[in-house]
């Protein structure tokens, strides 16, 4: 009996001992129930800030404990602790704001808050102990789940454990209904140890000086990596007032690998690699920040506050798990000679808006003459109108027509002062008898077109402005407008390139040899589009249909550069075209987007090498996408053509998020079909223009969700046929603003599609200087139909012709 006895009380041990060392999730938060801080009523689902998601993983609600910001441009923190003593692994952030409320979120890591308050203003400071930035989340950007297996490490000996929330209420208008206010971040947290750990590596420069007046200033950072192999994943840039740009890269064998750059006067966040880039022992990470001094009376130097300068880089990576380091740090120029080679794009300045840069950069200044609550409104709203993707584009079906009788509509574009601006053919057409096999023009005694080829017309009620291109062109292609105003448009039938003066009648540059096709560096091929980068005047031409190939340019006029080739028979590889035919330039990220036509997909390319960055193509284009248009904000236009016989795909438009590819939206005309749209132009406001060779017509769109915001009554979007008929509609749309964009790219800012909600890392470690100067400032048809464009010659099926 005794034996049994003894034997039952070893059992009841050792299931004591099991019980243990496998705790119920719930029984590690024993401390943090005992210290959490009581939250608003307001705040629902707040009640349980830790919720068990299983043996090994839970949730941590981190949210604002309904607070009311009293001004515009406020920065309240608020601080809660890691609910287990032990090692645990960050592997999922969720958001939970919204641009109607907050400008931007940050979330540092740290062991000792600046305040125990339940909330406090940010300007005492995040954290007493060095700090690091684990999450950032700006203008509605959608949670990022990080790859299986790799996790951010907090807890423990090493790793943080209090968790402090920045929010920037920065317009507080829609605080007027006494609301509180419980933005924050979910945490997916889990005990299981993670293969693969993540890290940040942070570039600074810590000795830049930047004299008063200095146009261009450059701050170069770079560093020998002595560790074991490293991915990176995601970036952040950060300046003050004077930077322009921030570019890192890697460095290998003399080869510059971008990782990332973009403009420091953007909203605050972190944005994906675009490539993901992987760092071996003894490559090279450099940076650089350009400033300009101009406006400064003074030396400004490296320092934590709104008069000093930061020149930050940072870098999120995962190492594997046995060799990761969570921090890593680079305050040197380890080869300065170096520079001399780095890529022109780092040299480039991003545009950002004017007003932009008092909102994203406002340290709390004080501004003379201006009521600062008023201009942080406007930039808001104008923001929220590019980056609020809750919209539909339907045609405004009242936007009155022309009494004017159209030719073959080929080209579309925005002038500066917003003016819609078409191409067309006039009396000529463009059928199978227009060229011989080799590209030679057949019609030429039929002259120049007696019409006038280009038309300007008021966006809001289609009255003709002016015209011009009278018995200048054979067969007009594509049309687009530099920031100065200039036309630059293409003649297939001529094989020539021209820019034109808004009141010139003579052309100002030609480009190609006179009704002669042909391959080299001064002849084109039915070239198809141009774009000119608003920054360096560098002209590109996409030429065409007989040739596979995108030409550079200098302002002038002088070959730079060519790239692409003729797709080869099967899969079409990257850098191959089958009829170059539109193009869209995005200055702000350095990319060239072209429309591949007969491969039906987008194709983008770096500007100053026409290195290949990346395809877009889905299964609702078809086989043909025929034209692409960027707006400024991160969104993509596009028009396919007409299926073929047997496929389904219809003919539409299409708008995308440019960060991701993704199709947001598609639209089709209300009155009257597609037959084969030819050109898109939009502009920032979502209003869309569409150009159909065929129907000869042009339809205007908007959405329906901006149609609601400017109190229009009738919900929807007006569009309005421009018809050869010359039939006239009522207009109730008169007046809209259609935004900034200049031809079918212009050089705008980039914003909220490209904000991107990454995961940082969770070890205490970073210094002071790096986080608290920088992060918390106030800161279808088969070929068969006589008026489509002929195409390039077999492979089988022909392509139509546009």
């Amino acid at each position: 009996m005794a034996g049994l006895v003894n034997n039952l009380l070893i059992l009841f041990l050792v299931f004591q001992n099991i019980c243990l060392g496998f705790r119920s999730p719930l029984s590690v938060f024993k401390r943090y129930k005992d210290t959490a801080r009581p939250f608003s009523s307001e705040c629902l689902g707040s009640d349980q800030p830790v919720i068990s998601l299983g043996l090994s993983d839970f949730a941590l609600d981190i949210r604002m404990p309904g607070v009311m910001p009293k001004q515009s441009d406020t920065y309240l923190c608020m601080s809660v602790p890691l609910p287990v003593d032990d090692e645990a692994y960050v592997v999922d952030f969720k958001p939970h704001a919204s641009m109607d409320t907050v400008h931007h979120m940050l979330l540092f890591g740290c062991n000792e808050p600046s305040s125990t308050e339940n909330y406090w203003d940010c300007d005492e400071g995040t954290c007493k102990d060095k700090s690091n930035i684990l999450y950032a989340w700006a203008r509605n950007a959608p949670p990022t789940r990080l790859p299986k297996g790799v996790g951010f490490r907090v807890g423990g000996e090493t790793g943080g454990r209090f968790f402090v929330l920045q929010v920037h209420y920065g317009d507080i208008s829609a605080f007027r209904d006494k609301h509180k206010d419980c933005s924050g971040v979910t945490l997916h947290l889990t005990h299981q140890k993670q293969p693969l750990i993540a890290g940040m590596y942070l570039m600074m420069s810590v000795n830049t000086v930047i004299p008063p007046g200095e146009k261009v200033v450059d701050a170069d950072i770079a560093c020998h990596y002595k560790r074991f192999p490293m991915h990176l994943f995601a970036y952040r840039v950060h300046t003050h007032r004077l930077g322009k740009v921030v570019s890192g890269y890697r460095v290998r064998n003399g080869q510059w690998t971008l990782i990332g750059r973009q403009s420091p006067q953007l909203p605050q966040a972190f944005y994906p690699v675009e490539h993901p880039v992987d760092v071996s022992y003894d490559d090279i990470l450099a940076a650089r920040c350009v400033f300009s001094g101009e406006g400064r009376t003074t030396e400004t130097h490296i320092g934590g506050t709104a008069d000093d300068e930061m020149c930050n880089f940072y870098i999120m990576y995962y190492m594997e798990a046995k060799h990761a380091v969570s921090y890593m740090t680079c305050t040197q120029n380890a080869n300065p000679e170096m520079f001399r080679n780095i890529p022109q794009e780092a040299n480039i300045p991003i545009p950002v808006k004017s007003d932009m840069l008092k909102m994203t950069h406002g340290h709390h200044e004080e501004t003379k003459d201006t009521d600062k609550s008023s201009l942080l409104q406007q930039a808001k709203k104008e923001e929220e109108e590019i980056l609020d993707q809750d919209f539909h584009i339907e045609e405004a079906v009242e936007w009155p027509g022309l009494d004017l009788r159209l030719g073959q509509v080929s080209g579309l574009a925005l002038d500066p002062e917003n003016n819609l601006v078409l191409f067309h053919r006039g009396d000529h057409v463009w059928d199978e008898n227009s060229f011989d096999s080799k590209f030679v023009y057949q019609q030429r005694g039929l002259g120049p077109i007696e019409q006038n080829t280009i038309l300007v017309l008021n966006p809001s009620n289609a009255k003709l402005l002016r015209s011009m291109g009278k018995s200048l062109f054979y067969l007009p292609h594509g049309l687009s407008i530099d920031k100065n105003g200039n036309y630059w448009v293409t003649d297939v039938a001529l094989h020539q390139v021209f820019k034109l003066g808004a009141d010139d009648k003579e052309p100002l540059l030609i480009l190609g040899v006179a009704l002669q096709p042909g391959s080299d560096k001064n002849h084109f091929c039915q070239p198809t589009d141009v774009a000119v980068d608003p920054i360096t005047g560098s002209i590109y031409v996409s030429d065409g249909y007989c040739n596979s190939r995108i030409i550079q340019f200098s302002p002038n006029g002088l070959y730079v550069n060519q790239w692409g080739e003729e797709t080869s028979l099967g899969r079409a590889r990257p850098g191959q075209f089958h009829i170059p035919h539109s193009l869209a330039l995005i200055p702000d990220f350095s990319q060239l987007c072209v429309a591949d036509r007969e491969n039906g997909r987008i194709q983008c390319f770096r500007l100053e090498t026409g290195e290949f960055v990346r395809e877009i193509k889905h299964k609702s284009f078809g086989r043909e996408l025929f034209a692409v248009s960027y707006v400024p904000g991160g969104l993509l236009f596009a028009v396919n053509g007409m299926p073929y016989p047997g496929e389904a795909e219809p003919v539409q438009g299409f708008v995308m998020n440019f960060s991701t590819g993704e199709i947001i939206d598609t639209f089709i005309p209300l009155r009257k079909s597609f037959e084969m749209p030819h050109d898109v132009v939009a502009s920032e406001d979502k209003t869309v223009f569409v150009g159909d060779v065929h129907a000869r017509a042009v339809w205007k769109f908007a959405s329906t969700e901006k149609m609601e915001h400017r109190s229009v009554k009738k919900a929807g979007i007006e569009v309005q046929e421009i018809k050869a008929d010359g039939e006239h509609k009522l207009d109730s749309s008169s007046g809209r603003n259609l935004g900034r964009l200049r031809g079918k790219g212009g050089g705008g800012l980039n914003l909220g599609n490209f904000f991107a909600s990454h995961k940082g890392y969770s070890r205490k470690g970073f210094d002071r200087l790096s986080t608290e100067g920088s992060d918390q400032e106030k800161d279808e048809d088969d070929g068969t139909d006589s008026e489509e464009e002929c195409s390039a010659p077999p492979p089988p099926p022909a392509p139509s012709s546009s």
